[in-house]
């Protein structure tokens, strides 16, 4: 028998993509996968391991530790986030109210396609002093709404008032967001339309 036969997990593209570094973003996505499936706390770093078919020692070339991968997961979904909001409102006008509902669409839509991983971003970010990348990333992710207000209101992107309206539309998104993926917006009654609400909100905040 070859050594291949006894070695699966090294085989095919699998192997390939190990030989040419992408074990990081193989483990990652193997992880994100079984966030969505088992939570956070409910995947082995072996079974990672296995589905991005290396050994179970693998990942710790990669990462210290169980923990680690998981700041990796969440690293690499906002820096997709970042991207989602930032390409949406690239189609409209800077500070228009169809760039900023989109932006709070793409927010949404992120929610609900991966709730899992969502929720592992917002639950790590928790303590600042933990995890200062990801607070940058959560900035950057928070600037891009920053750029539409100012130029919306005409005014620089550190401006008191340029930061609340951001904060609001945000906060208003972000609720919206989690009621989404809980199914707790079912509870009210009423039929809740993506992008009315994200207009509503929009011209509301925004032309106060």
């Amino acid at each position: 028998m070859s050594d291949d036969r006894r070695r699966p997990e090294t085989t095919g593209a699998a192997r390939s993509a190990y030989h040419h570094g992408d074990l990081r973003a193989q483990l990652i996505a193997a992880v994100r996968d079984l966030v969505e499936t088992h939570g956070p706390d409910g995947f082995s770093v072996a079974e990672a391991a296995r589905r991005a078919g290396v050994s179970s020692a693998a990942p710790y070339k990669h990462f210290k530790d169980r923990d680690e991968i998981l700041r990796g997961v969440a690293s690499e979904a906002m820096d997709r986030l970042h991207a989602a909001m930032a390409s949406a409102a690239a189609p409209h006008a800077a500070g228009s109210l169809d760039a900023v509902a989109a932006i709070g669409q793409a927010y949404v839509d992120f929610a609900r396609a991966q709730p899992g991983v969502f929720r592992l971003v917002f639950g790590l970010t928790e303590g600042h002093e933990n995890a200062p990348d990801l607070q940058q990333k959560g900035a950057e992710c928070f600037g891009v709404v920053v750029t539409h207000v100012a130029a919306r209101k005409n005014r620089t992107v550190d401006h008191p008032e340029v930061l609340r309206c951001a904060y609001l539309l945000w906060s208003c998104v972000h609720g919206h967001s989690f009621l989404s993926i809980d199914m707790k917006n079912k509870d009210v009654g009423a039929d809740i339309d993506d992008h009315d609400f994200m207009m509503r909100i929009s011209r509301a905040i925004l032309s106060e």
